[in-house]
């Protein structure tokens, strides 16, 4: 017995943002790289190569939205609503170890700072702090529904910082001419990327682990559906997440009187929908004298 679901994902409906960010960090990479050759600028190349990443995954976010949009199939029956969860996974990881390569260049470059041309430094990396700033603004309603897209603008985000830390290196450099600020920013830079990255990393392995969503109260869930006239029991009660805006839920409630079966159902797939914002529900409803029965016999 099956309540009504939708396949439609949350990152959908901000498909066509992510595509245009992603042309714009795609142009102002090359740029970027270009502006790193000419003033000899690591730290330009630097956020040129975590440009190069934010490419990479935003071109996997709308790959995920692609995939998603399949229709599912026999083998797949959900069809590939969680290659936006994978996408997301992936974004983290890729995300952790470009803070790895942060923190690792800063201590290259404390040890040797390089000689860069501050003046074209600073003006490449206030046209990058306008393309990311950009980019964020059209991201921003989308990653507060979506993991995929939350990956996404997590990416901008760090390059935003990247930007902002270049523009601040530069600055440093052209009025006092302490080459040992670009690596100071660089490594603060790695670290404020972290505690966001292992938000997305674990949000990403508890839908991967089915885990119980973070909004939904599992006892609370169990209250309301017993409270339901004429049931008895409720029990094999498990929620979890498909894909980012896509909850599921499925259990067995045991009634007093079999031919009510209907509505009860009706009513349970009422309150799931309204008190728990769940539309994907499966409810198996039992007749408490042949449970008993079953359990008598030792089934």
């Amino acid at each position: 017995m099956h309540g009504g679901g939708s396949h439609g994902t949350a990152a959908a409906k901000h498909s066509k943002r992510l595509a245009i960010a992603l042309g714009m960090t795609a142009t102002y990479m090359v740029a970027e790289i270009i502006g790193g050759l000419i003033t000899g600028s690591l730290a330009l190349l630097a956020d040129a190569a975590h440009m190069a990443t934010d490419v990479v995954g935003l071109g996997l976010a709308l790959l995920a939205i692609r995939f998603a949009a399949r229709p599912a199939t026999p083998q797949r029956t959900y069809g590939f609503l969680r290659m936006e969860v994978l996408s997301a996974l992936t974004n983290a990881v890729i995300l952790l170890l470009l803070t790895i390569y942060i923190i690792y260049e800063a201590y290259q470059r404390f040890l040797a700072p390089p000689e860069i041309l501050s003046g074209p430094m600073l003006i490449v990396a206030l046209i990058g702090l306008a393309v990311n700033l950009v980019s964020m603004w059209m991201l921003m309603d989308g990653s507060k529904e979506s993991l995929n897209v939350k990956g996404a603008y997590f990416e901008v985000l760090g390059d935003m910082l990247g930007s902002v830390g270049v523009i601040a290196a530069s600055l440093i450099i052209m009025f006092t001419g302490w080459q040992l600020a670009d690596p100071l920013i660089g490594a603060g830079i790695g670290l404020f990327i972290v505690p966001r990255t292992w938000i997305l990393l674990k949000q990403a392995v508890n839908i991967l682990m089915e885990s119980t969503p973070a909004n939904v109260d599992v006892e609370k869930m169990t209250a309301s559906l017993g409270a339901i006239p004429g049931v008895t029991a409720v029990h094999d009660l498990h929620v979890w997440t498909i894909t980012s805006g896509t909850d599921a839920m499925s259990g067995h409630l045991v009634v007093e009187d079999a031919a009510r079966w209907r509505e009860v159902l009706r009513e349970a797939q009422t309150r799931i929908r309204k008190e728990f914002g769940i539309d994907h529900v499966t409810i198996q409803v039992e007749d408490e004298a042949m449970r008993s029965a079953e359990a008598q016999l030792g089934f």
